[in-house]
């Protein structure tokens, strides 16, 4: 997809965007996000990744977003916007996907210690304040 048809589309699917994510324990963070669209999107999905060693179940350690609408086999379609990736996204933050994890620590915390999950998130929340 030419560069010009990518930020057209971009831009369109900006102002639809939910910046927040209120009443969630991620609530207050502002997650650096780095989407890297490829030559053949959106015949392939962009890769979405959090910095390294950002701490979540579906996050791999290398900041990689396991989603399933992010992978060419499983459930990605060109048909998929940029809002419905985010949304996606921050919807898995708020609610892991258990049954797909990337991430050892943060699986294991989530399913048999919650509590402490939430202070890790807590945590991660106060790395990632809002800029100024």
């Amino acid at each position: 997809m030419s560069d010009g048809i990518a930020r057209s589309r971009l831009a369109e699917e900006r102002k639809a965007w939910r910046k927040n994510h209120p009443h969630t324990d991620w609530e207050g963070g502002y997650f650096p996000l780095t989407i890297n669209f490829s030559e053949d999107y959106p015949s392939k999905p962009p890769i979405c990744k959090f910095p390294n060693g950002f701490f979540h179940p579906n996050v791999y350690p290398s900041g990689n977003v396991c989603l399933s609408i992010l992978s060419e086999r499983r459930g990605w379609r060109p048909s998929i916007t940029v809002t419905q990736i985010l949304v996606g996204i921050q919807d898995l933050l708020d609610q892991p996907n258990a049954s797909d994890y990337a991430q050892t620590e943060g699986y294991r915390l989530y399913v048999s210690n919650p509590d402490l999950y939430r202070e890790r998130v807590q945590q991660q929340v106060l790395q990632y304040p809002p800029s100024l």
